[in-house]
């Protein structure tokens, strides 16, 4: 099975910050199946989209033959299971309206793939907006 180095980040503003990063990467390992093979540094960055504490961020690498959407539904299993609650949300002009999460783990690449459906992206379309994925994904990102 071919594997391909997966990308993921993960924050929290919620509760024990720390205590909340560790119990998802100790949860990503056990769906994944394996321990990461990169982990940036842990940061702390002001909430982004809306009025909040300050966050915990990180990046995370994982080499895994897991398909995508495989993955989207590990995320999403976590988030839930450790407390996140609701889906996205949308105002009238149709632009997210962001909260305080006990964890949020997105996936920003996928190998050399993309992936371009209604509930998936990857490249994480957001990504280079976001100081608080892209300096943590550089420190781990291979130089090309």
């Amino acid at each position: 099975m071919k594997t391909v180095s997966v990308y993921f980040s993960l924050g929290t503003n919620q509760g024990d910050r720390a205590a909340q990063i560790d119990e998802a990467l100790r949860r990503l390992d056990a769906a994944i199946g394996r321990h990461y093979e990169a982990l940036s540094s842990i940061i702390e960055t002001p909430s982004w989209g809306f009025e909040g504490p300050d966050f915990l961020n990180c990046v995370v690498c994982y080499r895994t033959a897991k398909r995508p959407h495989t993955l989207l539904d590990i995320c999403k299993r976590i988030e839930c299971a450790m407390g996140r609650r609701g889906g996205p949300e949308y105002d009238a002009e149709g632009r997210r309206i962001y909260h305080d999460r006990p964890i949020d783990i997105d996936i920003l690449l996928y190998g050399d793939e993309r992936v371009d459906d209604p509930d998936l992206k990857i490249p994480h379309p957001l990504m280079e907006q976001r100081d608080f994925v892209m300096r943590p994904l550089r420190e781990i990102l291979p130089q090309k």
